[in-house]
């Protein structure tokens, strides 16, 4: 709804298409003259988005760390076969949390009509969370910098994704302090 109040705001050109926030993406150019409403359009909807990460990553990091104590309790393993097999839903969890983060994004710039199909939206998704960053698909001038908030956003939650991971490892996985580092 946000999305759409400002979209609606933003000013329209004779003649041009507008997109749901006010950026005329047939044209590769922004609809709007006024740079800094377009970059705190930016700013705004990514600290909305990022947020929304937090939160689905500190769920899913719960969720994560009860289904591994579960599966162990459940099936009554011990020694490594439990180690293993907890380490292995830890990687699963985290990859499907960060899958679900990565199609949030994607589904946003849908949603903003950034590109023109979902599969497109979820590859740059993809390729930006996770830093990789090829260069050969961009989004509009206008969207930039909610494109590199989405890159720092991606770097934060793997690298708490991975001191998770080292923590499982060393607490009740296969790795031991002291014994293998």
């Amino acid at each position: 709804m946000f999305i759409l109040a400002v979209g609606l705001l933003l000013p329209k050109p004779h003649g041009r298409r507008r997109s749901l926030a006010g950026f005329d993406f047939a044209q590769g150019r922004r609809c709007c003259d006024c740079y800094f409403l377009c970059m705190v359009l930016n700013l705004l909807i990514g600290t909305v988005v990022i947020s929304l990460t937090v939160l689905i990553h500190t769920f899913g990091l719960i969720a994560v760390t009860h289904i591994m104590g579960h599966l162990v309790a459940r099936f009554r393993m011990h020694g490594r076969r439990s180690r293993t097999v907890a380490m292995i839903s830890v990687v699963m969890g985290l990859f499907a949390v960060m899958t679900t983060e990565v199609w949030l994004w994607a589904g946003l710039y849908l949603v903003l009509d950034i590109f023109a199909d979902f599969e497109t939206a979820l590859y740059f998704s993809t390729i930006t969370f996770s830093t990789v960053g090829y260069g050969d698909i961009v989004p509009a001038h206008g969207w930039r910098v909610l494109a590199a908030l989405e890159g720092v956003n991606g770097f934060l939650l793997i690298g708490w994704s991975t001191a998770y991971l080292v923590a499982a490892g060393t607490r009740i996985g296969p790795f031991k302090a002291g014994e293998h580092f």
